[in-house]
């Protein structure tokens, strides 16, 4: 498991369902590149009693014969049997399963939602499989991954059929945080300074497989022309394909993701519905489903219901085709090295840091040297003022968070110390909240010239720990 980047968590896990005393069924859902396979297959280094992968686009005679083709192989047998069902398919991988001396029996069926083809009575047989044989045993251990998170969640971890309630492990697979960028791209050899992963992250987040992408001997934005740019742009496509592999009716996900595009400090539920016009249950389904993923976040409204929480998005991937790939005209093949530095580049970056900011909310906390007290995080605003961050404290003070992202040391000129202080003002005379109000700013360099305004600081490098 050196190879692996990050994952505490998953491995621990991983490494309570092999010790267990009875059989595991675990789910591990997450985005599309995100590294779901990577993590079974080095975890487990190949020892299977047995392994699948769906095919994409395959018939249910198709997926049959591949999953014969598999039994043959994990059982050493020159006979491949013939499958007619599921119901049939599972039922010889009883017999094979029984037949095998691990300990600990692992099977791993990949792409699950792909085998589910229209009439193939997949789920039912897997549950007969399930419920029947192997739950009733205690050396089974069945791993499940997919990345359509609705088939995912629709048919296993909510399954209200034959599965209800029968999977013991649930992994929800993230991309990486920034410290685990670092780590990731310290082990391919590159060099690059905090300054330039941070901007990394803007464009890719911590999506393992497009950060494979990227070459150590370029430089970053000759690594985005290639992959965003370049004709045959390796990433330029993507997104067409993101979205319908995740999820059922991907129009509707697209709606919700458009229209949060277009509120960069997110909206309400209520301002979704009006923006997308779904509603009900099908909207609660799809935020859910997109929040799960971390295309979306919640957070709460300050000194509001939950029924007022502001949905933000930010997957920065997503972020990033919205904006500069979708509709560019310009046909530049070296766009990002020419717009480099420009106003609209600057202007990008210093609102995509916020969204950096919030996707490590815990890191800030650590720095801030309040993650041993109890806390609650918020935004807020009001027709005239807005902050992105509010963290209340147990100890009766409020950080009120401000996130600016520049090449130095950021200096605080006399009117924005002034706007400053009329932001807190503002928001204690809103809110009237009588705890303390610590102005916080989150930087890339630290706070240069008129500190004085600024009671607590954070810099990158916490970002990263």
């Amino acid at each position: 498991m050196t190879q692996l980047i990050g994952r505490e968590r998953e491995i621990m896990e991983l490494d309570r369902c092999m010790a267990s005393d009875q059989s595991e069924f675990i789910t591990l859902c997450g985005r599309r590149r995100v590294g779901k396979t990577f993590l079974v297959e080095q975890y487990f280094k190949g020892e299977y009693a047995f392994s699948y992968v769906g095919g994409h686009h395959l018939s249910t005679a198709e997926q049959l014969q591949n999953f014969a083709w598999a039994l043959q192989k994990y059982s050493g047998s020159t006979f491949v049997p013939k499958l007619a069902s599921w119901f049939e398919a599972f039922h010889t991988l009883e017999q094979h399963l029984e037949q095998s001396q691990a300990q600990r029996k692992v099977v791993f069926i990949d792409e699950m939602p792909w085998i589910d083809t229209p009439k193939s009575k997949f789920v039912s047989a897997l549950e007969n499989f399930w419920n029947g044989w192997a739950a009733r045993r205690s050396d089974v251990v069945f791993i499940a991954t997919g990345s359509a998170t609705s088939w995912m969640t629709d048919n296993l971890e909510e399954n209200q059929g034959g599965l209800h309630n029968r999977i013991t492990c649930k992994l929800y697979l993230r991309p990486f945080t920034l410290g685990e960028t670092e780590k990731y791209l310290q082990s391919k050899g590159f060099t690059w300074d905090r300054y330039a992963i941070v901007q990394t992250y803007m464009i890719m987040g911590g999506v393992p497989y497009y950060l494979s992408l990227l070459r150590s001997d370029a430089g970053l934005p000759a690594n985005v022309d290639r992959l965003f740019f370049a004709d045959d742009a390796r990433l330029r496509n993507e997104f067409h394909e993101l979205y319908g592999a995740l999820f059922k009716n991907a129009d509707n996900y697209l709606k919700v993701v458009r229209a949060l595009f277009s509120h960069k400090s997110g909206i309400t539920r209520n301002e979704i519905m009006k923006a997308t016009t779904l509603q009900g249950g099908g909207l609660t389904t799809v935020l859910a489903n997109l929040e799960k993923c971390g295309f979306i976040t919640s957070m709460a409204s300050f000194g509001k219901s939950s029924s007022k929480c502001v949905y933000r998005l930010v997957d920065f991937y997503t972020l990033f085709y919205l904006k500069f790939i979708e509709n560019d005209k310009s046909k530049d093949k070296k766009f990002w090295s020419h717009a480099i530095a420009t106003p609209k580049i600057n202007t990008w970056q210093g609102i995509t840091f916020e969204t950096v900011c919030l996707s490590h909310i815990d890191q800030i906390k650590q720095a801030l040297g309040i993650d041993g007290i109890a806390t609650e995080v918020s935004t807020w605003r009001d027709s005239t003022a807005q902050i992105d961050l509010v963290i209340k404290r147990a100890d009766r003070l409020i950080n009120v968070c401000e996130m600016k992202f520049s090449t130095g040391t950021f200096n605080i000129t006399p009117d924005y110390a002034q706007r400053l202080r009329q932001r807190m003002e503002c928001f204690r005379e809103a809110t009237r909240t009588r705890l303390g109000l610590v102005n916080t700013l989150v930087t890339t360099y630290g706070v240069g010239t008129g500190n004085s305004c600024c009671e607590a600081q954070v810099t990158i490098d916490a970002l990263f720990q």
